[in-house]
């Protein structure tokens, strides 16, 4: 099939509470999942919400990475896109999940910009 992007959506269940509620520490894990992808990290925005729970995306060159926490309920709603063919979102996909201590995980794969005439992008 052919598409412009690669999108991943994760449900992330049971994950570290302390670390759904570390704006730093989710940033650098985000940041790393985007460096393990192979991906170029061009800007970040994290916030952190009162009294808990983060949002925050790393902006690639290929498109970006997103978390939303809710730590009371140990989830996060985690969306990897990428654009291209160099970008592996499924290797940032399985080492967040490693490194977010999630018991229960589960991913959704779309492809994104289907038109003719477009190459693959995996």
């Amino acid at each position: 099939m052919n598409a412009l992007g690669y999108h991943l959506l994760l449900e992330m269940k049971d994950c570290n509470r302390e670390l759904l509620n570390d704006p730093g520490r989710l940033e650098r894990l985000l940041v790393d999942a985007a460096n393990q992808a192979g991906a170029t990290v061009v800007q970040k925005a994290f916030h952190h919400f009162n009294p808990h729970g983060v949002s925050g995306v790393v902006i690639i060159a290929e498109s970006h990475l997103f978390i939303h926490t809710w730590p009371e309920h140990g989830y996060a709603a985690v969306d990897i896109f990428t654009c291209g063919d160099t970008v592996r979102a499924d290797k940032a996909a399985e080492w967040l999940a490693d490194k977010m201590g999630t018991t229960n995980f589960s991913m959704i794969e779309l492809r994104r910009g289907v038109l003719p005439g477009v190459p693959a992008t995996r």
